[in-house]
């Protein structure tokens, strides 16, 4: 009998600087709404999905940026949307920035089941930007400052989910897409499918060099194909759109098959749900065939990725007299 899951991506339009949560949360629990009627087993929200993507903004002292950090979850300003997961027997993925009690900070992910129980937290680890103030950029991206490496891997975990019964679930955030490493760790694992939310700017605020918008949303969804292509999973990739804050994202949210086809995908830059019908079983073709790691992959060859950070020169070859 068929493993069948109705996943959606609750894409989010702009969250402005000045929106308290309970405007988010207002929308995320319409976007629930959604999709239930539309038979959603699983939703899939954005990476920072309860504030403005702060990080762009720079404070000198960082305890000045404490009000967009969550320091429990679920909290009181969310409890609409548990209560709304709980009525409907949703479950759902949710971005937010996480505050320990020790006082660390992390652009954090989890996954909770309908109940509202935590199932399992992820913490983002490609961290892009920089840390410090630079003059030199017309847009600062400050997620090296506000944020610490996350500190739990990848994992993955399997639970029950809807009518699919155990499900191979694992998250990545943002950044972590472009990186083919997060993937295979997931893939080793036997992931089946992958949750993922960003919040991505239509331009390269470092200012070296030109790269078309297009481009942005050709490399967004090229990373996402490319890794549930090669590790036999599906893909649930869901943005923040439009102008945020007088700053544009690039939206075009996902849901990608194993094959690495694009199954649904977002055409606004506003609140917007799209849903797929996944039939989880189709993770294992891929995984009996090209990509049957056991069989197929040369760890012993690899040695380089784990040993070496930085790229490095190769040896020069020169002709002989």
């Amino acid at each position: 009998m068929p493993r069948r899951l109705t996943v959606a991506a609750a894409q989010l339009g702009p969250i402005q600087k000045s929106d308290g949560r309970e405007v988010a949360v207002q929308r995320m629990v319409r976007l629930l709404e959604w999709a239930h009627t539309r038979g959603a087993e699983l939703v899939v929200f954005p990476e920072l999905a309860l504030t403005t993507f702060f990080p762009r903004w720079y404070h000198e002292d960082i305890r000045e940026a404490d009000r967009w950090f969550e320091t429990e979850m679920p909290n009181p300003a969310v409890a609409p949307l548990f209560e709304a997961a709980r009525r409907y027997g949703i479950a759902f993925h949710l971005g937010y920035a996480e505050k320990t009690p020790e006082g660390r900070r992390f652009n954090t992910a989890a996954f909770f089941a309908p109940s509202g129980e935590m199932v399992f937290k992820y913490r983002k680890i490609h961290l892009p930007g920089h840390r410090d103030y630079d003059p030199v950029r017309k847009v600062q991206h400050l997620e090296k400052r506000y944020f610490e490496v996350g500190d739990l891997g990848f994992p993955v975990v399997r639970a029950p989910v809807g009518s699919a019964g155990p499900v191979n679930l694992g998250m990545m955030i943002c950044n972590d897409r472009r990186w083919p490493e997060a993937w295979r760790v997931l893939g080793l694992q036997q992931v089946e499918l992958v949750m993922l939310g960003y919040n991505t700017p239509s331009m390269n605020s470092e200012n070296k060099g030109f790269e078309a918008h297009h481009l942005r949303v050709l490399h967004s969804h090229l990373s996402v194909q490319a890794g549930c292509y090669q590790n036999a999973t599906f893909g649930v990739a869901t943005a923040k759109a439009g102008v945020e804050d007088g700053h544009e994202l690039i939206g075009h949210s996902v849901i990608v098959n194993p094959q690495g086809e694009i199954m649904a995908q977002a055409t606004t830059w506003d609140d917007e749900l799209i849903v797929a019908d996944c039939d989880l079983d189709l993770c294992a073709f891929g995984r009996r065939t090209v990509f049957d790691f056991a069989r197929h992959r040369r760890p012993e060859a690899y040695t380089r990725i784990t040993a070496q950070t930085g790229s490095v020169p190769p040896p020069e070859w020169t002709p002989s007299r």
